[in-house]
């Protein structure tokens, strides 16, 4: 299927601005975007054994095409990719292709090799532009855009790493036909999430059904994606570094992010975006214990995930997660703890999320007892 117009989202940061592209068929095409937005003559792409077989000939020819040397160095998929050795690897694959600071290092993958290769282009040279090929919805909708680059530690998740803008982000809507049911679900939690921060009207739309036509590859899936991804470069734009409002973004994953780390990041129990969908629901389950929001608010939310698939409990997790005071330990990890205390994303209604700051450990531990039982 050939490519319509692609839709342009521009986030703005002055020197550092950048374009969002998305539309379907764009993976072919990407040669002469990327030379345009960079004018690299070499490149190393860095993507994972599952997306070399289904888009890396595709894009290869293209970038090659456009008059760019290509490299390529493939990685193993999964999350445990985000560690240590596999950053170094990137890095040192880099500097073996003997790329010059002009040059770019493209990122063609979900949200782990975007991630990874995005933090290895951050302190490789002292700093070398990338570009974005994210091929999950997860990755098009939300850990693409806004320059978070890192990888994990055996103490939490996304602890290392720098913010890092791309120079250009290309967004596939039809690599996302390759995905499995379950890639597709994880990353529907991060489209879901955009409603329940700050778009009610948005949560509405998906809820009445439009989530259908973003699984079956219908215009709604163009428009889910423009609308999270122009959402997250609205706050970027405001909040590059995360000092304000940009935390918002967090919705879900205090929780989530802890829940990764308490299973090893195994993804056979819980992958990310499935995390993310526990945390949102408790995130609205605990809102309304400390009388934040109306009874019907967390039901309401866990019946849209529940009604697409994804877990909404602790119970969910095959093998379990360890009791309440593990889970708070690891809560405790998080990035969003400042100065000894928890911060949160709470809500007082659907669209009504704000940043809850100095929230009681014993609130926190007697929620966590409660959801463990």
């Amino acid at each position: 299927m050939q490519n319509h117009a692609a839709q342009k989202i521009r986030v703005e940061l002055a020197e550092r601005s950048y374009d969002i592209l998305i539309g379907r068929g764009l993976i072919p095409q990407a040669g002469e975007a990327i030379r345009a937005a960079t004018g690299a003559r070499a490149c190393l792409i860095i993507t994972d054994s599952n997306l070399a077989i289904h888009h890396l000939p595709a894009l290869r020819t293209s970038v090659e095409q456009a008059g760019i040397s290509v490299t390529v160095l493939e990685l193993p998929a999964g999350e445990k990719t985000k560690s240590w050795p596999f950053l170094e690897q990137g890095v040192e694959a880099i500097l073996g292709a003997k790329l010059e600071r002009g040059d770019i290092v493209i990122a063609l993958g979900g949200g782990v090799i975007g991630d990874l290769a995005g933090f290895a282009a951050a302190i490789a040279r002292r700093g070398m532009r990338f570009v974005q090929v994210p091929t999950s919805l997860l990755a098009q909708v939300d850990s693409s855009v806004g320059g978070k680059t890192g990888i994990n530690s055996p103490l939490g998740k996304n602890l290392v790493g720098a913010f890092h803008q791309p120079a250009l982000v290309l967004a596939d809507s039809g690599a996302l036909d390759t995905l499995s049911p379950r890639e597709m679900r994880a990353g529907y939690a991060e489209v879901v999430k955009y409603g329940l921060i700050d778009r009610p009207d948005f949560f509405e739309w998906l809820e009445a059904g439009a989530w259908r036509g973003i699984f079956e590859g219908g215009p709604e899936r163009e428009k889910a994606i423009a609308i999270s991804c122009g959402a997250k470069a609205a706050i970027v734009a405001r909040d590059e570094t995360e000092t304000g409002d940009r935390a918002l973004l967090n919705l879900g994953h205090t929780f989530g992010h802890a829940l990764e780390a308490l299973v090893n990041y195994d993804g056979a129990r819980l992958v990310h975006g499935e995390g993310v969908a526990i945390g949102m629901a408790m995130a609205h389950r605990f809102s309304q214990r400390l009388g934040l929001c109306a009874q019907e608010v967390p039901s309401r939310v866990a019946a849209h995930l529940q009604a697409v698939g994804l877990p909404t409990r602790l119970s969910d997790i095959p093998g379990g997660t360890g009791n309440a005071d593990e889970i708070l330990e690891a809560i405790r990890q998080d990035k969003k703890v400042s100065r000894g205390t928890l911060t949160f994303i709470l809500t007082r209604g659907i669209g009504q999320s704000f940043i809850a700051k100095n929230v009681a450990e014993a609130d926190v531990l007697a929620f966590l007892r409660d959801e463990s039982r």
